[in-house]
Order: C-alpha cells, then sequence, then structure tokens
C-alpha cells in the first residue's frame, strides 16, 4: 500500500512537472498536432502564393501523403509568389506617392489636336490670355492672322500696322480677343440691339452717330468654327466695379474706345476698361514681359507639329498645337529667363519645349479606344512606385543577399521613366535628378509602360533608398529615417515616457538644434545625424545636389546673406540665409543639411545612405527585423515574448549565415513548429 501511494505521489509530481508553467510556453511546447497534408498545402498556397490550392495540386499531394520541401521551393519560385513579396514591399515602404507630389496641373493641356488644339486651358491661361481656362484660338492658324481675323469690324486691330504674326524675336501675338465675362455682359447682338442690328458688320457700315453703332468696337463675334455668334458686351452693370464705369471715353471718330470711372481720384478698384484689341501690354514695360490687357481675353492661333511623345501607335502623325506651347525655347529670348522651370507655362515665349517635353496631358478618349491616351501624370507616379518593388523583386529572384534592396545601385526604368529622364521631362512637377549619364538610361518608348529595363544609377545610389518614390514619398530627412528605422529596425521614435523638462524660461528650450534642445533630443540625438546620410538629396523633391552644383560653401550664398539679400535671385534655398543662433551666424552659405553636424557627422552627408546600411549590419538589428516582419506576414501576427526567446536569435542566425537569402528565410519560417501549429 505504501508502495502504491509512493507511486501515486511521484506519478502526480511528474505530472505537476510536466504541465506548462504559462499559457505562453503552453502555445509554444506543446506537442504539435500533426495536420492534414490538404491544410497544410492550403495553408501554404495562400500564405505564398496568395490563392487557395488547386484540385490538381491538392491530388499530388493526397498522393505524397504530405508537403515535402521540394513543393515549398517550387511555390517560391512561381510567379504567384513573387507578386506576394512584390505586395509585401509594397507595403513595407509605402511605395505610393500620389499624394505627395505637388501637382497643380499647371503643365497639363486641354484640346485633343484635332477639333481643338493643344493648349493650357487652366491657371496659366490667366498670363497667357487673360483669364483662366482658355484656350488659343483653333479656327486661325497662326501665320494666317494677317488675312483670316475674328472681328474684322473692330479694325485697327493693333496700333501699328502688323506685318508678322509673331514679335521681332518670333513670339506668338494674339490674332484674336473676346471680351471677359468677368467684367462684361455679353447680350446677344440681334436681342441687345431689339433686332436693329444683327451682325457686327452692320455698326461698320453706320454713322458713329448711329445708337448702336458707337460701340462697333464691343461688338464681339464669339465662339467657334459654325458655332460663331456676334455680341454685345458692356460693362456689367450688375457688378459693383464694372457698374461704375459711367463715362464713355470716344476716339477721333466717335466710337467707344473705354468705359471709365467719373471720379479716378477715389482711388476706386477698377478706373477703366478699354476696348480690346490685338496688342499686348507689357510687364514694368520690360520686352519680352508681355501680359493681356484687363477685361480682354487675347487668343493666339494654331500651329500643326508633330504629335506628342504621348501619342499612341497609329495616332495621327500631326497635330494642332496652340503657337505658344508649340514653341521649343530655353529660355525667353528679351529677358534670358530660363524655360527649364515651372514658370515656363506663364512665359509666352517658352511653349512646351522639343516634342512637347515640358507638358502632359490628361487621360484621352476612352479606354476600349485603341487610340486611349493614358493621364500622363498617372503614368508617371506609377512608374515611380513601381520603381522600388522591381529593385527588390530583382533581388529576391536572384537570391541575392537581401539587403541589397537598400544598396544596390540597380534599378529599372519603363517607357514613362526613361523618357521622364532622358528628355528631361516633367519640369514644374518632378523635381528629379537623373540616376545616371542620359546614355546610360535605357531607351524605351514612352508608350511601352509594360518594358521594364534594368540600369546602373551613379554612385551616389543606395538600393530603394534613393528612388523618388522613396524620397517624395518620405520628404523630409526625417521623415526618411523614422521609415528606415520602423521598415527594417522595428523601431519607432517615441519620447520618453519619464522625460521631465526643464521650466519654460529654461535656456533649454530655446535651443535651435533639436539634437540638443531639452525634450527633443530623447528622439532628436539620433534623428539629426542619422538624416544627414540623405543631406545630398533635396527635401521635398528626388533631386541629387551634386557638390559640383552645391558645394558645401557658397560664397555668392554668404555674401548675400551676410547683406541681407536672403533671396539672391532665387539660387540659395538649399543654402543657410539667415541666423537664428550663433551657429546659425558662422554658417551662413553653408549648405542647409550641414548646419549643426559635427566632423564626424559630415561623413554621413558624403557617404549618404549606404553607409547608414553598413552600420546596422553591425548591430544585428536588420536580420532580426527582418525575422519579425516575415514571421508576422506569413503567421498573421508578431512574435509572442516566448517565440522572440525560442526563434528570433536563431533564426536571425540562420538568415546571417545563408547570405541573407530572404527566400531561405521564409521557408525556415513556414517549416518551423510554430507555423504548422493549429491554432
Amino acid at each position: 500500500m505504501l508502495r502504491e501511494r509512493c507511486l501515486a505521489i511521484l506519478a502526480g509530481a511528474a505530472l505537476f512537472l510536466a504541465l506548462p508553467a504559462s499559457a505562453d510556453e503552453a502555445a509554444v511546447c506543446a506537442p504539435v498536432a500533426k495536420v492534414r497534408p490538404e491544410r497544410h498545402l492550403r495553408q501554404l498556397t495562400l500564405d505564398l502564393l496568395g490563392r487557395p490550392p488547386t484540385w490538381d495540386e491538392y491530388k499530388a499531394v493526397q498522393e505524397k501523403g504530405a508537403v515535402t520541401q521540394e513543393d515549398i521551393r517550387k511555390m517560391m519560385d512561381s510567379e504567384g509568389f513573387y507578386t506576394r513579396i512584390r505586395n509585401f514591399h509594397r507595403a513595407l515602404i509605402r511605395s505610393n506617392i500620389s499624394g505627395s507630389v505637388n501637382n497643380n496641373g499647371n503643365s497639363r493641356l486641354g484640346g485633343n489636336g484635332t477639333t481643338t488644339a493643344f493648349g493650357f486651358a487652366n491657371n496659366p491661361s490667366t498670363a497667357l490670355r487673360g483669364v483662366n481656362g482658355q484656350s488659343c484660338n483653333s479656327d486661325i492658324e497662326q501665320s494666317a492672322c494677317l488675312t483670316q481675323t475674328q472681328d474684322p469690324h473692330a479694325a485697327p486691330l493693333t496700333a501699328a500696322t502688323r506685318t508678322s504674326c509673331n514679335d521681332a524675336m518670333g513670339v506668338p501675338m494674339p490674332v484674336s480677343f473676346d471680351y471677359d465675362t468677368n467684367f462684361y455682359r455679353c447680350t446677344d447682338l440681334a436681342a441687345a440691339t431689339a433686332n436693329a442690328v444683327t451682325d457686327c458688320s452692320q455698326l461698320t457700315a453706320a454713322p458713329s452717330s448711329n445708337t448702336w453703332a458707337k460701340y462697333r468696337y464691343f461688338c464681339d463675334n464669339r465662339g467657334s468654327g459654325t458655332g460663331i455668334k456676334p455680341f454685345l458686351c458692356l460693362p456689367d452693370p450688375a457688378k459693383n466695379t464694372t457698374s461704375a464705369l459711367t463715362v464713355e471715353t470716344k476716339d477721333a471718330n466717335g466710337y467707344v474706345i473705354s468705359f471709365d470711372h467719373p471720379n479716378p481720384d477715389s482711388k476706386p478698384s477698377l478706373t477703366t476698361l478699354k476696348r480690346c484689341t490685338l496688342d499686348l501690354n507689357l510687364n514694368n514695360n520690360i520686352k519680352g514681359a508681355y501680359a493681356p490687357v484687363r477685361g480682354c481675353i487675347q487668343r493666339e492661333g494654331f500651329v500643326n507639329r508633330p504629335a506628342g511623345y504621348w501619342a499612341p501607335e497609329g495616332a495621327p502623325a500631326t497635330v494642332k498645337v496652340c503657337a505658344i506651347e508649340a514653341q521649343e525655347r530655353v529660355e525667353n529670348p528679351w529677358t534670358r529667363e530660363s524655360c527649364e522651370a515651372a514658370r515656363f507655362a506663364n512665359d509666352r515665349s517658352c511653349g512646351c519645349g522639343v516634342g512637347m517635353r515640358r507638358c502632359e496631358v490628361p487621360a484621352i478618349g476612352a479606354t476600349t479606344d485603341p487610340l486611349y491616351v493614358r493621364n500622363v501624370y498617372d503614368s508617371r507616379v506609377a512608374a515611380f512606385n513601381e520603381e522600388p518593388l522591381r529593385i527588390a523583386d530583382s533581388v529576391i529572384r536572384n537570391d541575392e543577399p537581401y539587403y541589397n534592396i537598400l544598396t544596390t545601385r540597380r534599378s529599372f526604368v519603363n517607357g514613362p521613366m526613361s523618357e521622364l529622364y532622358r528628355q528631361r521631362q516633367g519640369v514644374g512637377v518632378f523635381n528629379v535628378t537623373a540616376p545616371a549619364p542620359l546614355e546610360a538610361i535605357p531607351a524605351v518608348a514612352y508608350t511601352d509602360s509594360a518594358t521594364w529595363q534594368p540600369y546602373t544609377r551613379d554612385e551616389s545610389h543606395s538600393g530603394i533608398l534613393t528612388t523618388p518614390a522613396f524620397l517624395y514619398r518620405f520628404p523630409t530627412h526625417r521623415a526618411r529615417v523614422s521609415e528606415f528605422y520602423e521598415a527594417f529596425l522595428c523601431k519607432t521614435f517615441v519620447p520618453a515616457s519619464d522625460g521631465n523638462l526643464p521650466a519654460p524660461e529654461d535656456a533649454c528650450n530655446r535651443e535651435n538644434n533639436l539634437a540638443k534642445r531639452c525634450g527633443c533630443n530623447y528622439c532628436h540625438a539620433t534623428i539629426e545625424p542619422t538624416g544627414a546620410h540623405w543631406g545630398r538629396y533635396g527635401e521635398r523633391t528626388a533631386q541629387f545636389l551634386s557638390p559640383d552644383q552645391f558645394p558645401r560653401l557658397d560664397p555668392k550664398c554668404r555674401d548675400c546673406a551676410i547683406a541681407g539679400d536672403t533671396n539672391c535671385g532665387g539660387e540659395c534655398s538649399q543654402y543657410v540665409m539667415q541666423a537664428y543662433d550663433g551657429d546659425g551666424a558662422s554658417s551662413l552659405g553653408m549648405l542647409k543639411t550641414y548646419l549643426y553636424r559635427t566632423a564626424d557627422e559630415e561623413q554621413n552627408i558624403e557617404a549618404g545612405p549606404r553607409l547608414l546600411v553598413e552600420r546596422m549590419f553591425q548591430s544585428g538589428e536588420l536580420e532580426r527585423c527582418t525575422v519579425k516582419r516575415v514571421w508576422n506576414e506569413f503567421l498573421g501576427r508578431p512574435m509572442s515574448a516566448e517565440e522572440q526567446r525560442m526563434y528570433l536569435a536563431p533564426l536571425a542566425s540562420e538568415f546571417a549565415k545563408n547570405g541573407h537569402r530572404f527566400k531561405a528565410l521564409i521557408e525556415r519560417v513556414v517549416t518551423t513548429d510554430a507555423y504548422r501549429r493549429i491554432d
């Protein structure tokens, strides 16, 4: 009996010792239940391929009785797997810049090139033609302006006899005008005159003493093609500004040439509205700085040009283009101001450049139309979004070390990206430096958005970390650091929970260097020097600040700053031009990214993001974070504390020993007991 009692006690003790110490340990240490092969297969195909198994795959596994290592590797060699991993990286690096690039549409053309000429019909129209949303005259060819006019009754249409349709430098001049309904009320001529006059030409024959003939110059043939109709346009009586223009000023022949305010000394907002002609004003009397006359829409004509770069195969070889937009200059011939900046759209002398390269078009036609043109901006954004995914995909397909995605110079271009770089397109929308000499970038036709060609970027580049998608999506150096830490080190920057701030009057609170400011330095002591790795890339752009063009210290910017000229002709936006402390005073004219950086930290600026990745290798944090990311992706949850104890270090070590091969890590994770456990 005693022996039986002792055995019972020993058995109870053994059972107690065999019980897990906690629920977490039970979840990890419990024996692995052998799942049916069909269930295991379904789990793997959903996780690796993003789809359930096919009937044939089920039958094959049933015949073998298990999912083998060979089966798993075959899955990871399929296109479904690479699509799955591409989506993993899309989420990891948030590759979507559709909301990060400021595109105000100023370089976007309206029209279709056939019935209506391609031309700006948006904000630039105000500077070019007088009113937002107005395009050119698609009925009058620019070269025919001397023989074809829309309002012949309003002659003379220019102060001096015109001998050319362009100015002395070849800049297109207006060929027609309309009165702006923001200032005028335009009424059908017959209705306005109670059918006394039905055609503007009748006003030419009538004497100026005629009730309506005196408004000869304000009779406006409006519309286009066969839809042109005559209107009488007079200052709008319903508006306070125009209804006050009650004085009619006439020329020597008795025709009204302007409507004026009776008391201009009272400084009203509008003192006069003059008759519209084909003559333009000059801003500040500067030749070539043209401006439309107030109250007038002054349109140039069209020219025929080869179809733009966006034209699909089978599109017409030549199209109508507004004469202003058809120009190809690189600078204003009068003022020498550059046309290779956003200002080109508002400069009458610039145009869209060779092949219309500076301009873009919205979607044209139905998507089912073989001549459908996709929105150019959307095509470029889609290409930029895809580039880092292509880089990651190539590394994984080639079974290269995984962190090549952060360091490789290899990249890819499709048609929209190739043309943007090689033809210097996207002016005023994308501030992107070509990542290699233009001749080294593969030539891919713009319309071929599905073909991606590999090439090697210059030495400044480092994997996905210097792609336009990354630089635009994370527009500041601090944002770039934050994303790198979160995505690849599994760390976030949060203030200390037990941090104590000094009194508000403490000088530490006024420290401009965030790496030293009390309360901020907890995070920024790391963020600021780390952000310097992107110091040669402009913020809110994808522009590389080459040392040749942007030296560490620019004497001209320094001299401007000392003289109080913080603008310095618009050439010093990347430099310290104002001092807020002693460091700033000693850094005037210095590239902003060098401000507050120590000599050691300046190495980060010159070496770029590749140096950051190399330093992170030494800590082992890259491997541990990647293991956590893969675990979370394929098990659908983060590692528990006990799983980290059991799996994290061994998986990270094995990952490193295997040459950081990403597919090998995934294979290892999906063959762990934790993955196969039935929850």
